[in-house]
């Protein structure tokens, strides 16, 4: 993958190759941004151009190797990702492991997300995660000499998923680098690594997408129609990963809207009301009993309804894309009940259940918890 295929993000391309250009390479980069703004593709073509830059260009050395890193498949290239035990590793799972299946998952969308990931190796109800085998392997791999003599380069991907154990193993590194070894950190909760390892890489935000760069990729890489493209370019925020999951039409947010609707109707209802709360628990029951990253789909899902309510409350009806398959629904007349003395409380309460079912939190609890809140929430008078 060459910084041409990557989608928009300009000027951090330039800022990469100058630092190739001019010799000035940081041993430890951290790239922080949502996956779909192209964390991953950008760091492989940042490895492919450092990896091949002690050839000349369009020698037939640099071709090849070129190939070699397009086909994730380069000597000097390696890579880490969330992985957890499965039939494939019954225990102690590394990356390592899981090598040919990430293969065709990159090569299918660089952009895709941890949770497309997981279920591709069939550990979707799992939490990923990279733990101390991984950091004693990534030791090893490092402590080799580079095959080819130049430049070793490691991708740490979703790197907030690393425990304590592999974090301060994977200090050591950081702190004390081999020759010519990169390390690149890529992830989407950059609070969630520890402030010694940010500290010591150098940092490059990714902002989100244009909806230009979306649409306009839409329609050539997969011949999607420009309305088409530009509808869906808006409602992915930003997101390319999201764009294509819209135009896969998937079903989960089919999914997500029945639980939603649900949800807020049955809280609605429960203010004085035994038989509502009852309802509001077997509904708790229902998420629980989803995967943990399920889950936090569809927390985001709500986030993302609650904003569109509030939206639509002020008239900002320009940014509106939301509409409900369940024509029951209408986003008119819930916007009401979303405004400015409520939707601060929701938006913290709905990011908490997800941090704390992204820490092996009790779901039922959580959600039972959450419940009980939206209840009270969604019956505040709004401030005149």
């Amino acid at each position: 993958m060459d910084f041409s295929e990557v989608i928009g993000q300009q000027h951090i391309k330039s800022h990469l190759s100058k630092t190739i250009e001019n010799g000035r390479i940081p041993h430890a980069q951290l790239f922080s941004g949502v996956n779909g703004s192209g964390l991953l593709p950008m760091a492989i073509a940042f490895a492919s151009e450092l990896l091949c830059s002690k050839y000349e260009k369009e020698s037939a050395e640099y071709i090849s190797c070129k190939n070699r890193v397009s086909k994730l498949a380069h000597p000097d290239l390696h890579f880490v990702y969330p992985v957890n035990t499965s039939e494939i590793a019954s225990k102690n799972a590394i990356s390592d492991n899981y090598a040919e299946g990430w293969r065709k998952f990159v090569l299918n969308n660089p952009y895709a997300s941890l949770f497309e990931w997981l279920q591709s190796i069939g550990i979707e109800k799992k939490q990923g995660n990279i733990s101390k085998y991984e950091a004693e392997n990534i030791s090893k791999k490092l402590s080799l000499k580079a095959f080819e003599g130049g430049y070793k380069v490691m991708i740490i991907w979703m790197a907030d998923n690393m425990n304590t154990e592999c974090a301060n193993k994977i200090l050591k590194l950081v702190e004390e680098p081999s020759d010519k070894t990169v390390l690149l950190l890529l992830t989407e909760k950059e609070e969630q690594i520890i402030t010694t390892i940010q500290s010591r890489c150098q940092k490059l935000t990714f902002p989100l997408l244009s909806e230009a760069d979306i649409s306009e990729s839409l329609k050539k890489r997969i011949q999607v129609k420009e309305n088409i493209a530009l509808l869906t370019a808006r409602r992915s925020r930003g997101n390319y990963n999201r764009a294509l999951q819209l135009l896969k039409d998937t079903g989960e947010d089919e999914i997500f809207e029945k639980w939603f609707i649900s949800w807020v109707r049955t809280a609605f209802r429960a203010k004085g009301n035994k038989g509502a709360i009852n309802n509001l628990l077997d509904w708790s029951d229902e998420l629980a009993g989803q995967g943990r990253e399920m889950q936090k789909k569809f927390l985001s899902y709500c986030i993302e309804v609650f904003r569109q309510a509030l939206l639509k409350n002020y008239s900002a009806d320009n940014l509106l894309f939301f509409e409900a398959k369940d024509k029951t629904f209408s986003l008119p007349k819930f916007a009401p009940f979303v405004h400015q003395n409520n939707i601060f409380e929701i938006n913290s309460a709905l990011e908490d259940a997800s941090y704390h079912i992204e820490r092996n939190g009790n779901s039922k609890i959580i959600f039972t918890d959450l419940s009980i809140k939206l209840t009270r929430l969604i019956h505040k008078p709004e401030l005149v």
